[in-house]
């Protein structure tokens, strides 16, 4: 298996006019992402609304997403559970649906110790054989994975990939020179910069709208070293990626497709689809950036 590298896509997972996960949906979303030019695939993150999907649907997502990518670009899937046992259930499925990865956020209730965190990922490790993405984002889990804890978990045989998605661009840094080539490091909030400071993949939210840019910016830095280019073109696109930032992943996402043409579908409670006022400024932007899905009929 090739190294997880380059602009990763965390999917929205699209729901028809009556809640329903739209499977036919899903499988436009997969081609139109990777003829865009993206370079992997991330369903059932946080953006997918995971929490709120039953396990039939969960099971439903990834073997269309997988069986849609066709081996095209890599497919991670989202495991995490606050229970490690059904971490483990969830990882072995999506294993055995043909994932090539699974992304797992630590437990976000019990506030997990620094021992229990490391036993919880080493027991998932232990039960499957395809590799880990660590998922660290202390703002919405209450448990930080700082980069002297992501040192010893990637230890851990399997423990291969974290998305770090802080604000603090120097954690790059700093999992890169304690971990050196047993963690490799996507950034999670911030793409350009954490490029910059040797990530080597970035797990975007905005690549959901726009992929084919995203995915350049990570190329222009990674792959030929253009960097005054590439800010360029983070600086044109950051209004893009300012709008499904925080509290938005969601909603904002899901109004920026609809606008595009595409059927998103409306968040699911307790998620809420943008007041109108919002709502309108997407439409803008889409109209501003000319973003439109290519067949515009659902």
């Amino acid at each position: 298996m090739k190294p997880f590298r380059g602009t990763y896509t965390v999917m929205v997972t699209p729901f028809d006019a009556a809640g329903a996960v739209d499977i036919d949906a899903l499988r436009r979303f997969v081609d139109w992402q990777i003829a865009e030019g993206i370079h992997g695939l991330i369903p059932l993150g946080s953006t997918g609304e995971f929490l709120s999907l039953s396990n039939d649907e969960i099971a439903a997502v990834v073997e269309t997403t997988v069986k849609t990518a066709a081996g095209r670009v890599p497919v991670i899937v989202g495991t995490g559970a606050e229970d490690t046992r059904e971490v483990v259930r969830k990882s072995r499925e999506a294993e055995a649906l043909g994932a090539d990865g699974v992304m797992i956020i630590p437990p976000f209730y019990c506030t997990p110790s620094e021992d229990e965190l490391f036993h919880h990922y080493k027991t998932v490790a232990a039960a499957i054989d395809i590799p880990i993405m660590v998922y660290n984002n202390p703002a919405v889990t209450n448990v930080d994975l700082t980069p002297r804890i992501l040192a010893r978990i990637s230890e851990i045989d399997g423990c291969d990939y974290v998305k770090e998605s802080t604000l603090e661009v120097t954690r790059v840094r700093d999992i890169i020179r304690l971990c050196g080539d047993r963690m490799t490091v996507f950034g999670g909030v911030l793409g350009f910069e954490s490029f910059v400071e040797g990530a080597r993949g970035w797990v975007a939210v905005a690549s959901n709208v726009a992929p084919k840019p995203m995915a350049r910016l990570f190329e222009l830095v990674a792959d030929e070293g253009r960097i005054a280019e590439a800010h360029a073109l983070y600086l044109q696109w950051l209004p893009i990626i300012e709008a499904v930032f925080g509290p938005l992943f969601v909603s904002g996402t899901k109004s920026l497709l609809n606008h595009m043409g595409f059927g998103a579908g409306l968040p699911r409670p307790p998620r809420l689809p943008l007041p109108a006022p919002q709502d309108a400024d997407m439409a803008g932007l889409c109209e501003r950036f000319g973003l439109r899905f290519p067949d515009a009929t659902s």
